[in-house]
């Protein structure tokens, strides 16, 4: 899953933070394309068993888990969500869908529902109907997830007791659990990777079924000590590697920065395969198993220029330098290829390079899709702490002019990912779209 990085580090390297804003209209006209406007999506969106989900917020700032059809879009049902404990620089939690069976799934959410200690009910809904299949008393959690055919939940998360469970989305039975708190990062039938949420965070592996641990590797072998997850995470797999990407972060009381980077092991025994320490992952740009754009940071805190590295080796496969970076007021953006960088400027001309040559292209004729709102507000939800933010979106803008170009195509598949050939994503409104057009799977921004 996506962490935001701090804003401070973000604004440094000239990007901006993973909130809210919008992407197009409709997706290209000859594939199978849909839109539901009925709902303002405000998490990211799941898919599995021909069912998009996500959390919607309604105009009185309330929360709701809703479920699409993926083939037309249109709203199977609703039910009222909440956030019990999550915090605000993850983001909006969103529901977690498992396939069951042959056409069947299984949502997984937060219902609101205080009772004694408990602050919230974990509800499992059939993902076509909206039916009640159980439930759990909730303290508090960073939400549910999915770990292959099972559910996998971090609950207790405020208390000293916290842990990790692991479930049937069937029945909900406990099938087994580990003390502390864990994300899941990659999962398939068999194996779970679990990034531990600790002052040493570790990636480990374990079985799903007996929950056994395989392996474990601590994010410090990789990069170094001083690790803090304050700043914010990001993985995703490719290849049978997981890559990994710690954001920096700036103690307020002694003013140091924590380690980060970006670094790749192997899903099968955790060996480390490659590391790019004290990089900076920049906004927007690939998932960092699929395409990874970063800025490298020297000891006195200054960034030198863009680099696109090959996710599988870690090598520099496109870069501009510091030199060739123009001043400020810009905003990255990329074509739908991500071999061009763009330096977008509203409202008037901006920059653009061939990332695999280094050289400047004229910008007259490049478009680059970048963030449509630069500054955007924390959503106003009832009940929860603020700060929490919508998931981004994109606008497809003229490098010469920095106008926004009218635009029906869908963003960019390194942005939106894929899952079976289907790519979904919300516009700055909230609304929801997707495309059939065929795209390999593959993660996008968010996973």
């Amino acid at each position: 899953m996506l962490r935001p990085l701090a804003k401070p580090a973000l604004a440094l390297a000239g990007t901006l933070a993973l909130t809210g804003c919008s992407g197009s209209d409709a997706a290209t006209a000859e594939f199978p394309t849909w839109q539901n406007t009925e709902i303002n999506a405000v998490s990211r969106m799941v898919v599995a068993g021909g069912v998009v989900t996500t959390t919607s917020m309604k105009a009185d700032g309330t929360l709701e888990t809703v479920a699409l059809d993926l083939g037309d879009g249109r709203t199977l049902w609703a039910h009222p969500a909440t956030m019990a404990g999550r915090l605000s620089g993850m983001g909006v939690s969103a529901p977690a869908v498992v396939e069951t069976g042959k056409g069947e799934a299984v949502v997984v959410a937060l219902d609101p529902s205080k009772k004694d200690h408990w602050n919230a009910t974990l509800v499992a809904r059939d993902a076509r109907t909206g039916r009640q299949r159980w439930t759990r008393p909730i303290h508090s959690t960073f939400g549910p997830q999915r770990c292959g055919p099972y559910i996998c939940l971090p609950e207790h998360t405020a208390l000293a007791k916290a842990r990790v469970v692991v479930l049937d989305p069937k029945t909900g039975k406990l099938l087994w659990k580990l003390p502390g708190i864990a994300e899941v990062e990659w999962s398939d039938a068999e194996r779970v990777l679990l990034l531990r949420l600790a002052s040493h965070p570790m990636i480990e592996s374990y079985d799903l079924r007996s929950g056994k641990l395989q392996w474990q590797q601590p994010i410090e072998q990789a990069l170094g000590p001083g690790i803090d997850l304050s700043g914010g995470w990001a993985f995703g797999a490719t290849g049978g590697n997981l890559i990994g990407y710690v954001a920096p972060y700036t103690n307020p009381q002694t003013k140091k920065v924590s380690t980060f980077g970006l670094f790749s092991l192997k899903i099968a025994d955790g060996t480390i395969n490659w590391l790019r320490p004290s990089v900076v992952r920049v906004y927007p740009s690939g998932n960092p198993g699929f395409a990874p754009v970063v800025r490298p940071v020297d000891q006195q805190g200054a960034y030198g220029g863009f680099a696109r590295l090959d996710s599988a080796t870690g090598r520099v496969i496109g870069q501009i330098t510091s030199t060739q970076v123009p001043g400020s007021g810009w905003w990255l953006a990329f074509p739908e290829r991500m071999d061009k960088l763009g330096f977008l400027k509203h409202d008037t001309k901006g920059t653009a390079f061939d990332l695999a040559t280094g050289q400047s292209v004229p910008a007259d004729e490049e478009q680059g899709w970048s963030f449509c709102v630069t500054d955007p507000k924390p959503l106003p939800l009832r009940g929860q702490a603020a700060g929490f933010y919508s998931v981004a979106a994109l606008c497809e803008y003229d490098l010469a002019t920095g106008k926004r170009v009218p635009t029906s195509s869908a963003p960019p598949s390194w942005f939106t990912g894929s899952q079976n050939g289907w790519r979904v994503w919300r516009d700055e409104k909230g609304a929801v779209h997707a495309t059939d057009d065929g795209t390999a799977t593959a993660p996008g921004m968010y996973g």
